[in-house]
């Protein structure tokens, strides 16, 4: 495949990974209130991508995931949307230029790292394939959330612990409650979804990257 195909190719696969973050943005299944908080399949796309375009189609991808952070949460704000917006507050509480790292730098992060774990897995051994994409799966999306969770706790604790009306002492294992249950619910669901998709799909993108 000449370097022009081969980049057309790419640009396409691109284009159907960053449309297919754009309808989970649109519909509800993309962000899933949970109460105060929403979960999210939206970095399925994201690992996906990393793992069957490499390093730039995943950071792109993942760029496509936090500018969405940012757009639903702005315009259809929970009460601690100010943790991943500029553009909306709570009464004191106001989100500022960390916001937009916690909403983007995670996500960019979350393409490079499946990119970057899958094909030291297929690097070993190119018979683990099924295995490391689900390895890759689990671990990016609990890195992910980690990040995401520990990023608020260190620029926002105060104002998150505010908002969701507990004492800032108590924010840690509240933030930490959400890793051992929304997060590794995230995780199962991204393995289950992602080894099977990588098996089949990898065949057709393989030539791509």
């Amino acid at each position: 495949m000449n370097q022009s195909r081969k980049k057309t190719k790419f640009l396409v696969l691109l284009t159907m990974f960053c449309s297919i973050q754009v309808v989970l943005m649109l519909t509800p299944l993309g962000y899933i209130p949970l109460g105060p908080v929403r979960a999210t399949t939206m970095h399925i796309p994201v690992i996906l991508a990393g793992i069957l375009l490499g390093v730039k189609g995943g950071a792109i991808t993942g760029l496509v995931f936090g500018l969405s952070s940012v757009i639903i949460n702005t315009i259809t704000p929970t009460i601690t949307s100010f943790v991943f917006t500029p553009f909306y507050s709570l009464g004191e509480y106001h989100g500022n230029f960390m916001s937009l790292v916690i909403a983007i730098g995670p996500r960019v992060l979350l393409g490079v790292l499946a990119a970057v774990i899958y094909h030291w897995f297929k690097n070993k051994n190119n018979k683990m394939r099924l295995f490391g994409s689900g390895v890759t799966a689990l671990v990016c999306t609990l890195i992910h959330s980690i990040l995401v969770l520990g990023m608020i706790y260190l620029f926002f604790g105060p104002s998150y612990a505010a908002a969701k009306g507990v004492e800032v002492s108590a924010l840690f294992g509240l933030l930490l409650g959400i890793i051992t249950t929304n997060s590794v619910i995230e995780a199962i669901l991204a393995t289950l979804i992602i080894a099977p998709l990588t098996k089949v799909l990898e065949p057709i993108t393989k030539k791509v990257i």
